[in-house]
C-alpha cells in the first residue's frame, strides 16, 4: 500500500465481499461464538448489509451504533472513492452536513488487536490518528493490508464485513468524480454529484 494513499484516509472532522479473517477466539481460549450485529445501510443506489463485529471490535461497533440508533446518519452520503490498484480501493461516507452531529472520538482498535483485517468487503473507520475517529467509514471493494497495524503504524480499525450488496459498494466506486474537487491527496476523489444515504438502521 502506497502510505501517501493511507494518510489520506482521514475523517471529514479533521480535514473538514465478506471477510473472513476474523480469529474465532484471540486468547487461545476457547473458541466463543462472534456477536454479530447486522446494519441496514441503504443507499439512492440500493442497500448494503454489513455485519458489525462486537466480540472483536466492541468499542468500535458501539460507536457506529451509537449513529445509527440516534438516526446521525440518515441524510448524509458517501462522497469519496480512493483507488488502490486494479481490482479496486474503497468507498468512503459519513457526516458532511452538520459538525454538531458528531459524538465524542472512540479509542482505537487496531486490527493487530481486533484479528479484522482490511480486506474487500471490510467496514472501518476513517481517523487522522488514533483515537480521532467519529463517524467518517469506508468500505473495501479489494483487499488493502496498508491500512492494518504494522511496523509503519497503527492503521485503522475495521469492525465488520459487508454480507449483502458488494454490487452497490461496486456501483459506488464506480461512479463519476470530480477532476479537481478535494484537497491535496483527495483531489479527483470526490464522488460528483455524492451518492446519498437515505437511511442506516440495524437489520429487521
Amino acid at each position: 500500500m502506497k502510505l501517501a494513499l493511507a494518510a489520506a484516509l482521514l475523517t471529514a472532522s479533521s480535514a473538514v465481499a465478506q471477510n473472513n479473517n476474523v480469529p474465532a477466539d484471540l486468547t487461545g481460549g476457547p473458541v466463543a461464538a462472534t456477536d454479530l450485529v447486522p446494519v441496514d445501510i441503504t443507499t439512492s443506489v440500493g442497500k448494503i448489509v454489513v455485519a458489525l463485529d462486537r466480540t472483536h471490535a466492541p468499542k468500535t461497533t458501539a460507536n457506529f451504533l451509537k449513529y445509527v440508533d440516534l438516526h446521525k446518519f440518515d441524510g448524509e452520503i458517501f462522497y469519496r472513492v480512493m483507488p488502490y490498484d486494479e481490482n479496486g480501493g474503497l468507498i468512503q461516507g459519513g457526516i458532511q452536513s452538520d459538525g454538531r452531529k458528531l459524538l465524542a472520538p472512540v479509542a482505537h482498535e487496531p486490527t493487530d488487536k481486533t484479528g479484522i483485517k482490511h480486506t474487500a468487503g471490510a467496514i472501518s473507520l476513517a481517523n487522522g490518528g488514533p483515537g480521532t475517529a467519529r463517524a467518517d467509514f469506508f468500505i473495501l471493494t479489494t483487499d488493502i493490508p496498508g491500512l492494518d497495524a504494522g511496523p509503519h503504524g497503527p492503521g485503522f480499525a475495521a469492525f465488520g464485513h459487508v454480507v449483502e450488496g458488494m454490487d452497490v459498494v461496486k456501483k459506488i466506486y464506480a461512479s463519476p468524480v470530480s477532476p479537481t474537487k478535494g484537497v491535496g491527496e483527495m483531489q479527483g476523489q470526490m464522488l460528483d454529484p455524492p451518492i446519498k444515504i437515505i437511511k442506516v438502521s440495524r437489520s429487521k
